[in-house]
């Protein structure tokens, strides 16, 4: 990662599969739209509750990609 310029975006992704499955649903759609993706940072952490059970996770994630030269 040595001399790279990086922009950051923040995005959320959620899933009713759990934390994990939330970031990969984010960044697999960022990937659609954005080249040069190299890392990620969990942000935040949330949920939605439904008749009185977890229903979705919810994370909010900084996608670092690299600006082109």
């Amino acid at each position: 990662m040595a001399n790279h310029v990086y922009s950051v975006s923040e995005i959320v992704g959620s899933s009713p599969e759990g934390i994990e499955d939330a970031v990969n649903n984010a960044v697999a759609q960022a990937n659609k739209t954005l080249r040069h993706l190299d890392w990620f940072e969990v942000t935040q952490v949330r949920g939605h509750i439904a008749d009185g059970k977890v229903a979705d996770w919810q994370v909010g994630i900084k996608l670092g990609f690299r600006l082109e030269s």
